[in-house]
């Protein structure tokens, strides 16, 4: 089994993406959980929100890769919500930072147009270069494998299949 997360700043095509390739590919898609608990109860997040949101992020993964798929996408999980707290509060809980890891993480640059859609927060040029090394960081402070996804749309969904494609055959 591996697990593919998708990491990274905001508006950088992970969702979309992940949902297409996840439909195609008839396999498992964990979606973000702090996207909904966004839309449903507020962007205005305390540290309590955000492990909240890291425990059920991780429970949807669990429950996600329970039967052991061959492949599994994830929208995201607990090391972006530890970007996350560490850009809204200027720390990081080990709770975060101690969830099970995927076997690849995908990290996309904010190299795209960025989108407002009502629940992203960090959207000036500044904000978005900050957010993406902090995103960067997470990736390196655990330790996990990882690719840079760079580009516009049809880029990244190429680089993305190339990726995925070399890592099943691993």
């Amino acid at each position: 089994m591996i697990r593919v997360c998708f990491h990274g700043a905001e508006s950088t095509g992970k969702s979309v993406l992940a949902r297409k390739l996840a439909a195609e590919w008839e396999c498992p898609l964990v979606p973000e959980y702090g996207r909904a608990y966004a839309e449903n109860v507020s962007t205005d997040f305390t540290p309590d929100d955000l492990l909240a949101i890291g425990r059920e992020q991780n429970r949807l993964m669990q429950v996600a890769c329970a039967d052991r798929p061959p492949l599994a996408l994830l929208d995201t999980d607990p090391l972006m919500t530890a970007a996350w707290s560490d850009m809204l509060f200027g720390d990081v809980p080990s709770a975060l930072l101690a969830y099970d890891k995927a076997e690849l993480y995908l990290l996309f640059t904010p190299d795209v147009p960025w989108v407002a859609d009502g629940t992203r927060l960090f959207g000036t040029h500044e904000l978005r270069g900050q957010f993406a090394a902090t995103a960067r960081t997470m990736l390196e402070r655990s330790g996990v494998p990882f690719e840079t996804i760079t580009g516009g749309w049809a880029a990244r969904e190429a680089q993305v299949r190339a990726v995925i494609a070399r890592a099943q055959t691993i």
